[in-house]
């Protein structure tokens, strides 16, 4: 995979979470009853640092979980090895907000899987979507409800979410496959 395009840098994706955190506070008329749910791996980084902003804005403690969706995915037998982490959600989610957060969206599957473990868990009043990048590509019918950055993509390009709690550092890029030259 080669580099095709630089997306956002740590000052872009702090400005998109300050931006987002402002927006779930104005469509929920404040923090009353929020709790946040991020999928592994980079979604809960996402969700810390949202939750925190909001924390810093309101004056109060937000709830932040971990969820793993390995064993809710509609291809587990298709010999795919699931990196299976902990599902931590340390708080009853009844009658709660739930502001799900995933780094990209693109088919919708892996946020389908995680309707599913969610509601597992008991039944929620509501549940957002907040996604870092959605790339389209839309296999299911979901939206996100608050989006950082909308990046139309191709469907053989990749897009790399690398943030400072898992890789070292925080970007976004676009991937693109290592094209075979032709012989001549």
């Amino acid at each position: 995979m080669i580099e095709k395009a630089f997306i956002l840098n740590e000052d872009d994706i702090d400005r998109v979470i300050r931006r987002i955190s402002h927006e779930i506070l104005e469509k929920n008329k404040g923090s009353k009853n929020l709790v946040f749910v991020g999928l592994h791996k980079r979604g809960v980084p996402l969700a810390n640092r949202i939750a925190k902003n909001i924390e810093s804005f309101e004056g109060v403690k937000i709830k932040a979980g971990k969820l793993d969706i390995s064993f809710y995915r509609d291809d587990i037998g298709h010999n795919i090895k699931p990196d299976i982490q902990i599902t931590d959600i340390p708080f009853d989610i009844k009658d709660k907000n739930i502001i799900l957060v995933d780094d990209v969206l693109f088919t919708g599957r892996t946020v389908r899987a995680a309707l599913d473990a969610i509601i597992d868990f008991g039944r929620p009043r509501s549940i957002q979507l907040v996604v870092l990048v959605d790339r389209g590509h839309r296999e299911l019918p979901i939206r996100a409800d608050y989006v950082g950055k909308n990046l139309p993509t191709a469907l053989d390009e990749f897009v790399d979410v690398k943030l400072k709690e898992v890789d070292g550092v925080d970007s976004v890029v676009v991937l693109e496959k290592k094209r075979k030259r032709n012989a001549e």
